[in-house]
C-alpha cells in the first residue's frame, strides 16, 4: 500500500515540476489600463498597443492549496518535526485537514506578446507557454499514515495527480456591436509537451482483529514523447513492477486548438454598471501516445484464506504461510507496464469568470467589482469569489485591493499598475504572502506575484 502511494505522489512531483506559478492576477481583471486582462476577458480591448519585454511582459509565480505547511509541521521542543511524531496529537492533527486536500498550480508565462487597434477593433497576439497541475490527497490518506495500521477502516479514494503542459498561439479581437455590449473571441493553436494523470481510484483497508481485506486499483496514463516506463522484478511474486520513468529525446506529444469567448453590457438604463463573462480554454489537446501503467483492475487480499500451523514441519507452518501472505500484499502495489494505448484526447481546464462593476457616481475615478472565477477541470475544479476597489487618481497610474474567498480560503489581493507614453509596469498578488519560516517559506499554499513589463505605443 505505501507503495501504491509512493508511486501515485513520485507522478503528482513529475507533474509539479513542470510549472511554478499562477496564471494572470485576478486582482487586474477591473483595472481599465492593466495590459493583460484581455486573457481573462477578451472582449477587453486597451486604450493602447503594446509590445512585451519578452520573457518579461506577464510573468507570474504562485500557488494555490488548502493544504499549508503549519497543517504537516509543527514546532515541539527545539525543533520542527511532521504530523507523524507521536507528540503531534491525531485528533488535533485530523481537525485541522480537510476532506480533501488540494494543490493548485497553473501557470502561463508570457514569451511574447503584441496588441494593437485595427480591422475595427482591438488584436493581440501571444505566445504563451502554460502547464496545468493538480493534487488532491483525500483525509484518509493522511488517517492511515498518521494512526498507522489499528482495527479500523479506511477508504482511500481518489488519490490523484494530474499534470499538462503545452505551449499555445493565441490570436485574438474584440470589437463593439452596439454602444451597450462589446463581444472578444481568442483562437488558440496549442502544442502539447507533457500530459500525466496518476489515479489511485480505490484503496480499501478493513483491518480487523481476526482477518484483514485490502483491496487496491490504481493507474498511471502518460503522454511525453521519448517516456518509458523503468520495471523491477518483485522478489515475492517474481513479477515485473513499474518502479519509476525515464525520458529520452522529449519533443512534441500533441496537437489541439481552443477558444476564448468575451462579453462586456454596459446597460444605458445604468449607466454606472458593467457587466462581464467570459469562457476561457474551452479546447483540447490530443496526444500521440499513452504510456499506460496500471494493477489492470482491483487487486485483493484477505488474511482470511490462510491458516497456521505451530509445526514447523506442515505445510501450512507459520514460516510458509507468511511468505505467502507476504507475496499476496506485495502483489497489491504491483504497477505493470501496459504499453503505448495508442492516441488519447484530453481537454483543457475551463476557466468561467463573471464580473460586475459600480462606478462611483460622486467621484468616477473609484469602482468597485465583484468577480466570480470558476475553474471547470472535474477532480481539481475550485472557484474564487473576488471584491474589489479600484482606483485611477491620475492618466498614468491606477491600482486595485481586493479581498478573496473560495475552494482555497481568504485572501488579500492587490496590483500596482504605472503607464507611461512609452511603457508599462506592474506589480501585484492575488494572494499576499503572510507568514514565512526563517527558509523564507511561506507557511500557507496560497501565495502569487504578479510582474510585467511592457512597451505602449
Amino acid at each position: 500500500m505505501k507503495t501504491i502511494i509512493k508511486n501515485t505522489l513520485a507522478a503528482a512531483a513529475l507533474a509539479v515540476s513542470v510549472a511554478a506559478g499562477a496564471q494572470n492576477t485576478r486582482s487586474g481583471y477591473f483595472v481599465e489600463d492593466y495590459t493583460y486582462r484581455f486573457q481573462m476577458n477578451p472582449a477587453f480591448g486597451n486604450s493602447r498597443g503594446f509590445v512585451s519585454m519578452p520573457g518579461l511582459g506577464n510573468l507570474n509565480l504562485g500557488v494555490n492549496g488548502n493544504l499549508h505547511v503549519t497543517d504537516v509541521l509543527y514546532n515541539l521542543g527545539n525543533g520542527t518535526t511532521t504530523f507523524m511524531n507521536p507528540g503531534v496529537n491525531t485528533a488535533d492533527f485530523l481537525n485541522r485537514i480537510s476532506d480533501v486536500s488540494k494543490l493548485r498550480v497553473n501557470t502561463k508565462i508570457d514569451i511574447f506578446s503584441i496588441g494593437f487597434k485595427g480591422f475595427g477593433g482591438y488584436n493581440t497576439i501571444n505566445v504563451n507557454a502554460r502547464a496545468d497541475v493538480g493534487v488532491n490527497l483525500p483525509k484518509s490518506f493522511f488517517s492511515l499514515l498518521k494512526e498507522g495500521i489499528s482495527n479500523q477502516t479506511y477508504a482511500i479514494d481518489d488519490l490523484a495527480a494530474r499534470g499538462m503542459g503545452y505551449a499555445e498561439v493565441a490570436l485574438g479581437h474584440s470589437h463593439d456591436i452596439t454602444k451597450e455590449w462589446r463581444i472578444g473571441v481568442t483562437a488558440k493553436f496549442l502544442v502539447g509537451g507533457a500530459n500525466i494523470d496518476a489515479k489511485l481510484h480505490n484503496a480499501n483497508l478493513t483491518l480487523g482483529t481476526d482477518s484483514w481485506t485490502v483491496t487496491s486499483d490504481a493507474e498511471i496514463n502518460s503522454s511525453l514523447k521519448g517516456l518509458t516506463y523503468e520495471t523491477e522484478i518483485n522478489e515475492n511474486t517474481n513479477h515485473r513492477y513499474v518502479s519509476g520513468a525515464e525520458v529520452d529525446g522529449a519533443g512534441i506529444g500533441g496537437y489541439g486548438f481552443a477558444v476564448d469567448l468575451g462579453v462586456i453590457y454596459k446597460p444605458a438604463a445604468l449607466k454606472d454598471w458593467t457587466f462581464s463573462a467570459s469562457l476561457l480554454d474551452l479546447g483540447f489537446i490530443n496526444w500521440s501516445n499513452n504510456m499506460l501503467a496500471s494493477t489492470n483492475g482491483p487487486k485483493t487480499f484477505d488474511t482470511d484464506k490462510y491458516t497456521f500451523n505451530v509445526d514447523d514441519n506442515a505445510p501450512n507452518s507459520f514460516d510458509r504461510e507468511w511468505d505467502k501472505i507476504q507475496d499476496s500484499l506485495s502483489a497489491l502495489y504491483e504497477l505493470e507496464d501496459m504499453g503505448d494505448q495508442g492516441s488519447r484526447t484530453t481537454s483543457l481546464a475551463t476557466t468561467f469568470n463573471v464580473g460586475a462593476e459600480y462606478a462611483f457616481p460622486l467621484y468616477r475615478k473609484l469602482s468597485f467589482g465583484l468577480l466570480n472565477t470558476t475553474r471547470l477541470n472535474g477532480a481539481y475544479s475550485w472557484t474564487d469569489f473576488r471584491l474589489s476597489a479600484n482606483i485611477a487618481p491620475v492618466k498614468f497610474f491606477d491600482a486595485s485591493v481586493n479581498v478573496a474567498a473560495g475552494t482555497f480560503g481568504m485572501g488579500f489581493g492587490w496590483l500596482l499598475n504605472l503607464h507611461t507614453p512609452g511603457g508599462n509596469i506592474f506589480l501585484g498578488m492575488d494572494h499576499t504572502l503572510n507568514k514565512v519560516s526563517k527558509e523564507f517559506v511561506p507557511l500557507s499554499s496560497n501565495a502569487s506575484l504578479n510582474f510585467g513589463l511592457n512597451f505602449l505605443f
